[in-house]
């Protein structure tokens, strides 16, 4: 494994491909970082706990994410599919296992974007299961209380992906939605992998821990990550430490319970 850190950020990288232990230095070393990039920020709209709770439509279009960034991920209107973005370019990975290209004019119930600046690059250069990818970005970056970018481009050895089933109102709960949700694995191919690691305070705001879609090369498949393995390929990671969010106005959101007693558990099982 080779990795290396810019602008400014630590570089851990010794003879025998340690990571630095100084916590403080790290800590100086972000601060320090992010002090200078002012324009780091995740933009969101509306929340995770609103999906849970069945608010699958919204006015938002992709032109008006693409103006918050130009990376992210999220889901359509009804449901359909999952939203993918990376270098400004729009996919829909939808129910069947395909990809195809976002209309601009789609519209998003839910959505996370940035403006990609990737602060730390990590090569893999051996095989890597999922968890130890997540191991390897929670060492670069051990505050919890930071969000992270996450961009993986390599060869991968399987990817193990869901999609739910576009939905008609009235429309049930996410949990309903997803209890027959189709599951797909893709062998041997090269893709890109956009995510972003959120803080565990924000569960129920966003996703709490790692959240994750996948599209291979040829931009025909991908889907939500259940589970991935990858042969070899390159990490990079944007820290981030500002959100902004955008709340919808429309009657279902505002008459919607956020707050529902089985919140942590039910998003658990509707990423995972």
């Amino acid at each position: 494994m080779n990795n290396k850190i810019k602008h400014g950020l630590p570089n851990n990288e010794n003879k025998n491909n340690h990571y630095c232990n100084c916590n403080q230095e790290i800590i100086d070393s972000l601060n320090n970082y992010l002090n200078k990039h002012p324009e780091c920020t995740i933009y969101q709209h509306s929340l995770m706990s609103s999906l849970i709770a069945g608010v699958y439509e919204s006015d938002v279009t992709i032109a008006d994410l693409l103006k918050h960034g130009d990376f992210g991920l999220g889901t359509f209107n009804h449901l359909d599919g999952e939203l993918v973005v990376f270098d400004s370019n729009v996919f829909q990975l939808r129910s069947d296992g395909s990809a195809r290209e976002a209309n601009h004019s789609q519209q998003s119930p839910f959505a996370v974007m940035t403006f990609f600046t990737p602060d730390i690059e990590h090569h893999f250069s051996e095989s890597v299961t999922e968890q130890e990818v997540h191991d390897t970005i929670n060492r670069y970056i051990p505050s919890d209380n930071l969000f992270c970018a996450i961009k993986i481009e390599g060869e991968f050895e399987l990817v193990k992906t869901r999609t739910v089933p576009r939905q008609e109102p009235p429309y049930l709960p996410m949990l309903e939605a997803i209890a027959n949700q189709p599951i797909f694995t893709f062998h041997n191919e090269v893709g890109l992998i956009v995510g972003f690691r959120s803080p565990q305070f924000t569960q129920g705001i966003n996703v709490a821990g790692f959240h994750e879609h996948y599209i291979n090369q040829q931009r025909k498949g991908g889907g939500h990550i259940l589970d991935y393995k990858l042969k070899k390929g390159t990490l990079q990671i944007g820290v981030i430490s500002r959100l902004t969010i955008d709340l919808p106005h429309q009657s279902t959101f505002l008459e919607a319970n956020l707050m529902p007693d089985d919140l942590h558990q039910a998003i658990k099982q509707a990423e995972n």
